[in-house]
């Protein structure tokens, strides 16, 4: 079968007949005229679309993977927020591929969306255990918003009357711009210190060279200036790591991608928010609530939405708060697939691997930008940050150029025994077998994750 059904039989649309009966309703004799009417002589096209032939549904496929055959697939070890991961069959085919998870919306009906609310509760839920935080939204856009929706909160927190924030280190590039760009509108400047102007002090835990600083002090002086803490906090890290409710955040965000979504156009993933009590009700976005039916039931609902930019406009709580929905529900289910122990232990086998490279990086000589870490280990290399770039490139990996002397190098899910060889090899050294941890304040033997969901 050479010739198939063209794409525009695919299409759902109005019949001739229906397109005749509202032509006729209108008075207009064919569509030709009522463009001609409608669409101004001076924007419209006077001559055919340069396109090639029309290809049938199949050969179109065919084209599409030619073309996809021609590039070049790399393994990223670049970070900045962006982790490979493994995603579960199970999760893959029955959500990620699943139109019934894929092609809804926002749950507003909550009598025929018990599902998806109910995964976005327990998304909530791994949001709080992680972070420490009382309330957490059913996800908002991606790290970078997140972190300006923050920013945001803690501006109409002191009503809009401070406007300083504070880096306590330095933040993706991305987000610092889309944070700039954001303050820019509300009058926010950043500030080299905390002072009586100082609305917010944010600390990335880690920072985007992959460090964890010692910012006690600086939090303290924050909180003695009445400024509040934003955490921009990695979740598997978090695994591991004492929640930033405990040394003093208010808000905690970041990105949920590497709890099973996979790369693609940019990396779309859900981002999560908590936030303590005193500012549930600032938070962007929705919160998922467990309520009871009609016949005493568990069901769940939309418990908080403020989302009036319909109406409220520039004074809105939010005017980017869309939420990832179905990236969030991935993640809930990631969260559960695993369980507790299982995502400490990704968590434990990734940072085994970036401190073995940091060892065999240091016992080959070479300087390191922190010697506490995650997953990032940022090493000074003095003029050839290029060329090992480069290298690392012909190898099939790649890594993030900082500068000409600097190079960072990401582990994360999917970093193999022989990645982590081919690297030591890449920078002249070896790696050990063993490593100690370079992790702060590391999360106590307490259980977290408890529910029975989980």
């Amino acid at each position: 079968m050479t010739k198939a059904a063209p794409f525009l039989s695919r299409h759902v649309g109005p019949r001739e007949a229906d397109v005749r009966a509202m032509l006729a309703a209108i008075g207009v004799p064919s569509v030709e005229t009522l463009i001609s009417q409608t669409v101004p002589p001076t924007i419209r096209l006077d001559r055919a679309l340069d396109l090639p032939a029309p290809a049938s549904e199949n050969a179109a496929l065919g084209e599409l993977f030619a073309m996809m055959g021609r590039n070049t697939v790399m393994k990223s070890f670049i970070g900045q927020g962006y982790s490979g991961c493994h995603v579960p069959p199970v999760i893959q085919r029955n959500m990620f591929e699943n139109p019934a998870w894929y092609t809804a919306y926002t749950p507003y009906q909550a009598e025929i969306s018990q599902g998806r609310l109910e995964m976005l509760f327990h998304f909530q839920t791994l949001v709080t255990e992680l972070t420490g935080m009382p309330v957490a939204s059913a996800s908002l856009l991606d790290e970078a918003t997140a972190v300006a929706e923050a920013v945001g909160i803690a501006w109409r927190h002191h009503r809009e009357k401070r406007n300083g924030i504070v880096l306590a280190g330095p933040l993706h590039p991305q987000t610092l711009d889309v944070v700039t760009t954001r303050g820019r509108a509300l009058g926010i400047e950043t500030s080299a210190d905390v002072g009586p102007d100082t609305a917010a002090l944010i600390v990335p835990w880690p920072d985007t060279q992959g460090v964890f600083g010692d910012h006690a002090g600086l939090i303290a002086r924050a909180k003695q200036a009445g400024a509040l803490v934003i955490a921009v906090a990695d979740p598997l890290a978090l695994t591991l790591l004492a929640t930033p409710a405990s040394w003093g955040a208010d808000i905690a965000v970041g990105p949920m991608q590497r709890y099973g979504v996979p790369f693609g156009y940019g990396g779309p993933h859900a981002a999560y928010m908590a936030v303590s009590d005193a500012l549930t009700r600032m938070i962007p976005g929705r919160l998922v609530g467990e309520s009871i039916d009609s016949k005493g039931r568990p069901a769940w609902r939309l418990a908080l939405q403020t989302r009036e930019q319909h109406i409220r406009r520039e004074k809105a709580t939010s005017n980017i708060c869309t939420a990832q929905a179905l990236l969030a529900n991935m993640a809930a289910a990631y969260a559960i697939w695993h369980g507790p122990e299982g995502l400490r232990a990704i968590a434990a086998g990734v940072h085994e691997k970036a401190a073995r490279f940091a060892i065999a990086l240091t016992s080959h000589g070479l300087k390191l930008a922190g010697d506490r870490f995650f997953d990032t280990v940022t090493v000074v290399v003095e003029g050839k940050a290029d060329a090992i770039c480069r290298d690392a490139e012909a190898d099939g990996r790649l890594l993030r150029v900082i500068d000409g002397d600097t190079v960072s190098v990401a582990f994360d899910e999917t970093s193999t025994e022989d990645d982590l060889a081919a690297l030591c090899t890449l920078f002249g050294a070896s790696a050990p077998q063993v490593a100690a941890g370079a992790l702060p304040d590391a999360r106590q033997a307490e259980r977290f994750l408890t529910q029975p969901v989980f």
